[in-house]
């Protein structure tokens, strides 16, 4: 994937086999976001395709050997296919960054290594899950099982399609569900490799299929099927508004991973370097598309003179560049209309009242490619519209507060409610502000620290239903009781 391969095409895989597309078949380009030429093209599921994909995870469900294998053996399985994630690292690191656009530095040290650790998480989380049992009824034994709920429809995102895909993945198959799995039209092109690694690590055919195609047409019918048990989507708010209203509608349950606006406060008595290392990272990592960014900066306004001018500083000297360079911080946005939409911004910003101190236009020194120079912006009130709306991109605004109270007033006027950043030495209040918070995670004196024992997902319109060990065996199981009575007393 080091030079464009326009002749490469993108089809379904439906119980091991891959699918010739049709003549008919809407096909869609997959662009470089470096060079701006042509991958490949992805050619669109329709909804036929996809009920053959489900009928294939349907029959593999109900009898197929995936559910009724012990756990030992699952387990197993689930390792081999981190190992051999691990041993295409170099291969997966390549196609990811093909599609993505982002540096394979971040890929190296996170998305790449997270995708393992997904398996061998969940490998070692069913083998140590308790089960219930009661026996307060006089002469009766109460035990409650949790069983694979049956077919997963599952939906990964663009801007970490393998880590966030497979962790769905994961979670699915390890409690013995089998899915069908929908990437982003945008970013399809690791996944093809990793069907090739669960097949050689020895899963059954039809217990992860792969469908491609847009939200509206492949996702639809997916998300709708009546044969689909529960749902896993992580993306933008209003799609998942969309699904999960759907999904609600058959009694499917669902989980929804959504948008964010997420608050980094930061205290006069913080940690500066700490800090301003820190919000530089959480809100321009992963080229600033990561519905966690902590795009909103908000700063106690007797430090907040020095802290803009170091932020600034920091946010200048990133590097931007080439992804494949081992130097680049940031590469390009995914995609043209990304781009733009990001950019648009800077002239909305401005014309709101709020001032851009450095950024807001294509990247210097690339003449192709989806560049942009990372901005940064003051707002004088969290009411403007780069304080209230998702930009997705290298874009950070600053907004001064004068003490704990006012900060957690302004990070929880926002219909997100995914994650916050709290920068402060003070124990008393780190807890108290992280405790007021209006999000689903709070990160203190640290950032992007995923614990995938813990849940994880947002309140209010960042998402429904969290993802995690405990969280996922909600989703992907439903439970059982069953009552004994004992006959017999000595």
């Amino acid at each position: 994937m080091n030079a464009p391969v326009s002749t490469l095409t993108i089809a379904s895989i439906i119980n091991g086999v891959t699918v010739s597309p049709k003549a008919d078949a809407f096909r869609i380009d997959i662009i470089d976001p470096v060079t701006e030429l042509s991958l490949g093209t992805l050619a669109e599921a329709d909804a036929a395709e996809v009920d053959a994909a489900v009928a294939a995870a349907r029959a593999a469900f109900d009898t197929g050997p995936w559910p009724r294998m012990s756990v030992a053996q699952r387990q197993t399985i689930m390792r081999k296919i981190a190992d051999g994630v691990d041993a295409n690292a170099e291969k997966l690191l390549d196609v990811e960054c093909a599609h993505t656009g982002l540096p394979v530095s971040v890929l190296r040290a996170m998305h790449i290594p997270r995708t393992a650790a997904n398996f061998r998480f969940f490998a070692e989380y069913i083998g140590q899950a308790p089960g219930r049992s009661y026996h307060q009824e006089p002469g009766f034994t109460t035990w409650v099982t949790r069983e694979p709920i049956g077919v997963a429809a599952l939906i990964a995102p663009w801007n970490v399609p393998l880590g966030l895909g497979m962790m769905k993945v994961a979670a699915a198959i390890a409690f013995g569900c089998t899915c069908v799995l929908k990437p982003s039209e945008q970013t399809p092109f690791s996944f093809p490799l990793m069907m090739e690694i669960f097949k050689a690590a020895g899963l059954p055919d039809g217990v992860v299929n792969l469908v491609n195609g847009r939200g509206h047409i492949t996702g639809s019918a997916l998300t709708n099927h009546p044969q689909v048990d529960c749902v896993s989507f992580t993306g933008g708010t209003e799609t998942g508004k969309r699904i999960g209203a759907a999904a609600g509608g058959s009694f499917k349950p669902f989980t929804m991973e959504l948008g964010g606006k997420s608050a980094s406060i930061v205290f006069d008595d913080a940690d500066m370097e700490a800090a301003i290392a820190g919000c530089v990272t959480a809100a321009f990592n992963n080229n600033g598309q990561q519905c966690l960014a902590g795009s909103r900066v908000l700063v106690q306004s007797s430090i907040a003179e020095a802290f803009t001018a170091a932020f600034v500083a920091r946010v200048k000297a990133l590097k931007i560049g080439d992804p494949r360079a081992p130097d680049t911080q940031m590469g390009p946005l995914q995609s043209r209309a990304h781009r733009d939409r990001v950019l648009s911004f800077v002239a909305r910003a401005e014309a709101d009242g709020c001032t851009i101190l450095t950024g807001g236009g294509t990247a210097k020194g690339f003449e192709r490619g989806f560049f942009v120079d990372p901005i940064v912006a003051t707002a004088p009130d969290n009411g403007r519209i780069i304080c209230q709306e998702e930009i997705f991109g290298p874009f950070a605004t600053i907004i001064t507060f004068d003490d704990a109270a006012d900060a957690v007033k302004i990070a929880n006027d926002s219909p997100f409610g995914l994650v916050g950043y709290v920068w402060t030495k003070d124990l008393d209040k780190a807890l108290a502000v992280s405790g007021a918070l209006q999000t689903g995670v709070v990160w203190v004196n640290t950032t992007l620290m995923r614990e995938l024992r813990a849940p994880f997902g947002g309140w209010k319109e960042s998402g429904v239903g969290r993802e995690g060990g405990d969280a996922c065996a909600q989703l992907f199981t439903q439970e059982r009781v069953v009552t004994i009575k004992r006959g017999m007393t000595l």
